[in-house]
């Protein structure tokens, strides 16, 4: 890097000019193998993004994060308030699965991953580039008089931009209030969801002033996670880099003696969505979304040059100058990010449909019974953690257990209520071997077993 330039680095930000005007970035659209392997992706990310919502299981929608009520779900699987420890738990896999993530791949998540990035790039970026020309045919026509079709084609581009914004606005919402509830308050007159229409009209404007305003600020300031980078980073943390060894001195017409593979063409710059120059070095405005990397292997092939003069490695490696390879390290922590991701599947995987607690009911102790058995009086509470109504019944596992319903007996249990009812368990006395017995009761809907329960049962002998 030359003096002036090392002079220059960092002295301004990338989309900022000297009076303290944003600089618009006008990216171009990228060309290559990796760009097209991310619009694959955003293919099946969108579709899924706009699916989930209506996928139900037992019941229940796929993905659910009811913050008004403090409910969320997950796969089919509902937690409640009540489940805080393992909500909590599951909050704390996740915060070690990003941090490890970081540690390992860098900001990988938010090239390719994240919805800020598929939907700028992906979507509004796209439509952008169909309706108003890539980014330089942008830029000449903003820098000069507007015409009436550019007038015309902005027109069309925002009309379309807030389209798409209020079709994301309502998923959005569908994923917090459930599609049942959305349905209502798009159905049902206004004056009963006022708030309901409001919130998607704010939601709109909000999707709406991200995609066509703000763009790229969400990824360099105001994302928290863009943030976290500078801690999480070191020298092996895989990243989009330069390879400087073998890129330095540039030299644009190749003539001098000793230049490296760098032409200095700016091409990577031009089509980055941050506007940075990746040739500086790691920046907090990467996101390596690998757009830099498409465009210089497209100009080191017009120049006869190997690819991958950026491309994804360490520190380390650019300056040791040897091949990627899985680290030992790699390995390890790619291993507990498998492991971590697993035990979470499991958590969520094995979640019963009834969440059940049975305790013996306070200042009852044993009761002889006539008939020779001995009972103790027990309380159930159950959740039902659907949305829909299910049968229900209580079976002991142990033939010689059996269960008496006393009050108001529960056939139905109602979706997403949490209900209880009183009864007995009774054992003949000559089957009891012990003071305390441990009995297992099914809690079944239909025939189907949903989960086991034990119960502490207690006698005189």
């Amino acid at each position: 890097m030359s003096e002036s330039k090392q002079a220059d680095f960092r002295s301004l930000h990338s989309t900022v000019d000297s009076k303290g005007k944003r600089n618009w970035v006008h990216a171009l659209q990228p060309k290559g193998k990796l760009y097209q392997y991310r619009t694959y992706l955003s293919y099946v990310y969108v579709l899924l993004f706009f699916t989930m919502p209506f996928i139900r299981i037992d019941g229940n929608p796929l993905f659910q994060f009811n913050l008004p009520q403090g409910e969320f779900t997950f796969f089919g699987s509902l937690f409640t308030p009540q489940d805080f420890i393992m909500f909590g738990l599951g909050m704390i896999i996740f915060m070690l699965f990003i941090v490890i993530f970081t540690l390992i791949y860098g900001r990988f998540f938010c090239g390719w991953v994240c919805p800020q990035t598929i939907f700028m790039e992906m979507i509004f970026r796209k439509i952008e580039y169909f309706i108003e020309g890539d980014g330089n045919k942008q830029k000449i026509n903003n820098g000069k008089k507007w015409t009436t079709e550019l007038y015309v084609r902005k027109t069309i581009k925002h009309i379309v931009f807030l389209i798409i914004s209020f079709a994301i606005s309502n998923t959005f919402l569908a994923y917090i209030i459930g599609t049942d509830q959305l349905f209502k308050i798009i159905t049902d007159p206004l004056s009963e969801h006022i708030g309901g229409f409001i919130a998607i009209i704010f939601f709109t404007l909000v999707f709406y002033t991200v995609y066509a305003f703000v763009r790229e600020i969400v990824c360099t300031v105001i994302c928290p996670y863009g943030r976290l980078q500078g801690v999480l980073l070191d020298k092996n943390s895989i990243v989009v880099a330069y390879d400087y060894l073998r890129g330095e001195p540039r030299n644009k017409k190749k003539a001098a003696e000793g230049a490296g593979d760098c032409i200095d063409c700016g091409m990577c710059v031009n089509v980055c969505p941050t506007n940075i120059d990746i040739r500086n070095g790691t920046q907090l405005e990467c996101v390596n979304c690998t757009a830099c990397i498409d465009a210089c292997n497209m100009m080191m092939k017009k120049v006869n040059k190997p690819e991958n003069l950026i491309t994804f490695a360490s520190e380390n490696q650019i300056a040791s100058g040897k091949k990627f390879e899985f680290t030992y390290r790699i390995k390890a922590y790619s291993g507990v990010l498998v492991v971590l991701m697993v035990l979470l599947g499991i958590l969520i995987v094995t979640r019963t449909t009834f969440d059940a607690t049975i305790l013996r009911v306070p200042g009852q102790g044993m009761q002889e019974n006539k008939d020779g058995t001995i009972s103790n009086l027990f309380r159930i509470k159950v959740t039902n953690k659907s949305n829909r109504d299910l049968p229900y019944r209580l079976l002991a596992t142990d033939p010689d257990v059996k269960i008496e319903r006393i009050g108001q007996t529960l056939d139905t249990l109602r979706g997403r209520q949490l209900a209880e009812e009183t009864f007995f368990i009774k054992v003949d006395s000559n089957k009891i071997k012990n003071r305390k017995e441990e009995y297992e009761i099914k809690l079944l809907s239909g025939d189907k077993l949903i989960t086991t329960k034990k119960a502490i049962f207690i006698s005189d002998l």
